[in-house]
């Protein structure tokens, strides 16, 4: 059985990427009537709102709640929790020694997935100790690979992770917005400049997908004199690369706060 602690809407990408085969083995614990009601109709799973019920009939737990209630969440189930169990936690800056010492096993994975995954196009990345089996893990791989991509790198990236990949498609979606509103100020309407800059970021990434660097992209785009090059040089005026990297250094030590 596949245990959700927490059905808000990463829990429920998850649910999305691999109900179609295990709809029969997922419970998820949720406070909120209305959410469980949801979550049961569409994917015709079974919920709860009794954490501990999760804990003590599934074999995979996760941890789909707010670092900020992880202190509550893992008093309230050190006490049904046993070492064969494999706890997963996607919250931000929750460490796997934090969570080894409040639960008392070893079988813990931390994952940082990305609210893409809610179309099965994001990208998660996966730290863990060495005590669990490979089987094992390939269980924990097949759920966020339905999701989208994965990578499995030391925990002291994780930090860095949750800053680029988790923070930042609110940062992108920032940035489309000032395109957008860019658009209007030049005298498009705001449905034709969202559908441009929509696009635009959207055929961009499938370029950048092919393996072309930015830098490469971004060379191509640009002639000496020409508007782009105009565009870029306000860019750089205003600071924008710093102003970039000191959102990501904000968002990093925001997350190594929330693991104290």
């Amino acid at each position: 059985m596949i245990g959700f602690i927490g059905g808000g809407n990463m829990a429920e990408a998850l649910i999305n990427g691999i109900y179609g085969r295990h709809a029969k083995d997922i419970i998820v614990s949720e406070p909120r009537d209305e959410r469980r009601e949801y979550l049961e109709k569409k994917y015709k799973i079974k919920s709860t709102p009794d954490n501990k019920e999760v804990v003590k009939n599934c074999n995979i737990i996760i941890l789909a709640v707010k670092p900020q209630n992880m202190d509550e969440v893992t008093a309230e189930i050190s006490d049904v929790i046993s070492p064969d169990k494999i706890v997963v936690s996607i919250a931000a800056g929750i460490t796997l020694s934090y969570l080894s010492s409040r639960l008392k096993i070893s079988k813990i994975i931390r994952v940082m997935p990305n609210t893409p995954a809610l179309i099965q196009e994001g990208i998660s990345v996966m730290s863990m100790c060495e005590c669990i089996h490979d089987k094992e893990v390939g269980l924990i791989r097949d759920i966020f690979m339905s999701v989208g991509r994965l990578l499995v790198l030391p925990e002291k990236y994780m930090n860095a992770i949750t800053a680029l990949s988790g923070s930042g498609p609110a940062f992108i979606a920032l940035f489309i917005e000032a395109m957008i509103e860019g658009g209007v100020r030049t005298g498009l309407s705001k449905k034709d400049a969202t559908e441009l800059a929509g696009q635009t970021l959207l055929g961009t990434a499938k370029l950048l997908d092919t393996g072309m660097s930015p830098a490469k992209l971004r060379e191509m785009v640009t002639s000496p004199g020409g508007t782009t090059a105009a565009g870029l040089r306000v860019f750089q005026e205003k600071g924008f690369v710093d102003i970039v990297k000191d959102a990501l250094q904000a968002a990093t030590e925001r997350a190594k706060e929330l693991g104290r």
